[in-house]
C-alpha cells in the first residue's frame, strides 16, 4: 500500500510517501521569511502553500519513484491549525482523490504528532505515556492502542511552545523563540532565577500564563524592561528549566498512577535538548523505554500524517469527500481520564 501524505497546518509545506509501512520520502518546505515579521502571519503562509504543495508533491513521488496513479491512500491535516493554510493542503487532498478515485483520510495533527514516534525504529509500546508539547499544544496522554487515547491533562492558557515564543520576545531574543532560549540556555545557570511552577485543579493540566508574567515582572524590575547580553544565559536557562520541570512534574505524577510500557515527547518542543535530558533521566529511574522522534519529526511534517492516516485506514476508517472545511476526525478517539 503506498501512501502520500500532506501537512500545511502553519508555516511549513511537506509531503511524504509511506510505501508498505516503511517512509520513503519526507520533503518539508519551511517558510523562513515569517521571521522578520516576529511570527506567522496567516495570509501569507497560505499563499505559500499554495505555490509550493504542488512541485514537493511532484519532488516527493520521484524520489519514492512512484507516480502518482500508484499511490492508493490520500492522507492530509485537517486541524487544527490555521483555517487558511490546512484549506490549501486539505482541498489539495481532496481534489486528488475525487479526480483519480483514491481513498481520502482526514488526520488531526495533533493525532499525527502522537504517533509520530512510531516513524523510528525503536518504536513506543502500547499502552505508552504521550506528552504533545508545540507551539499550540501541551497535552498528557495515555495512547492506549491505535484507536484509543485517553486524556489526563492539557494546557488551560498558553502551550509550552508559545511560552517560549513570548518569553523570547520578552528578553528580546526574537523568533523562533524555543531554539533561541536554548542557545543562550547553554551558556547560563539554570539554578540562578527561581521562577514559580503553577498549582492546577486538575493534577494533570498546565498553565504558562503565571510563568510569562513572573518572567516580565522580573525584567521590568531587575533590567527596567532591556536584558543586558550578560544577563542572558542565566535567564535563560532559569526560564528553560522551568518550563522542563512543569512538564515533568505532571508526567512524574501519570507514571506514579498508571502503569505503562514506554513514554514518548513529541511536538515542536520535544526537540530542546535539556527536556530531552530530564526526561531520559525520568525513564532511566524507572527502567521504561523513552521515544522522541527525530529533530525532523518533532516540527510539523508530512511523515506522521501519512502514518496516521495509514492507522486508521488499515483500522477500517472511512471518510467522506464531502466538501466541508473540516470533516468529522477521530470522533469518539480522545476520552477523558
Amino acid at each position: 500500500m503506498n501512501v502520500l501524505g500532506i501537512e500545511t497546518s502553519c508555516d511549513e509545506t511537506s509531503v511524504a510517501v509511506i510505501s508498505n509501512g516503511q517512509l520513503k520520502v519526507n520533503l518539508i518546505s519551511s517558510q523562513d521569511f515569517h521571521i522578520k515579521f516576529g511570527g506567522v502571519v496567516p495570509e501569507l503562509s497560505s499563499r505559500a502553500h499554495l505555490q509550493t504543495v504542488t512541485p514537493l508533491m511532484k519532488e516527493a513521488l520521484h524520489q519514492a519513484m512512484l507516480e502518482l496513479k500508484e499511490i492508493e491512500v490520500i492522507a492530509a491535516t485537517a486541524g487544527p491549525g490555521l483555517i487558511g493554510a490546512l484549506l490549501v493542503g486539505l482541498t489539495f487532498a481532496k481534489g486528488l482523490c475525487y479526480s483519480l478515485d483514491k481513498t481520502f483520510i482526514p488526520v488531526n495533527h495533533i493525532e499525527g504528532h502522537i504517533f509520530s514516534g512510531f516513524l523510528m525504529e525503536d518504536k513506543p509500546q502500547y499502552p505508552y505515556l504521550c506528552l504533545v508539547v508545540s507551539g499550540g499544544h501541551s497535552l498528557l496522554l495515555i495512547v492506549e492502542d491505535d484507536l484509543r487515547i485517553k486524556k489526563l491533562g492539557g494546557t488551560i492558557d498558553d502551550a509550552a511552545g508559545e511560552a517560549f515564543d513570548k518569553a523570547a520576545k520578552m528578553m528580546g531574543l526574537g523568533y523562533p523563540g524555543g531554539p533561541n532560549i536554548q542557545m543562550y540556555a547553554e551558556k547560563g545557570n539554570p539554578d540562578a532565577i527561581k521562577f514559580p511552577i503553577a498549582q492546577l485543579k486538575n493534577k494533570y493540566d498546565y498553565s504558562f500564563s503565571g510563568l510569562k508574567t513572573a518572567l516580565l515582572r522580573f525584567i521590568q524590575k531587575e533590567y527596567e524592561g532591556k536584558v543586558p547580553e550578560s544577563d542572558l544565559p542565566d535567564l535563560a536557562a532559569s526560564f528553560q528549566k522551568t518550563i522542563s520541570d512543569t512538564l515533568t512534574t505532571n508526567v512524574i505524577k501519570a507514571l506514579n498512577e498508571y502503569k505503562v510500557k514506554s513514554i514518548s515527547v513529541v511536538g515542536g518542543v520535544a526537540a530542546n535538548r535539556y527536556i530531552q535530558n530530564a526526561f531520559h533521566e525520568i525513564a532511566e529511574s524507572r527502567n521504561l523505554k523513552l521515544v522522541i522522534p527525530d529533530q525532523q519529526y518533532c516540527g510539523d511534517n508530512a511523515a506522521m500524517i501519512a502514518y496516521r492516516g495509514m492507522l486508521l485506514h488499515l483500522n477500517k476508517k472511512k471518510y467522506n469527500l464531502g466538501f466541508n472545511a473540516f470533516p468529522s476526525i477521530s470522533e469518539g478517539m480522545f476520552s477523558d481520564g
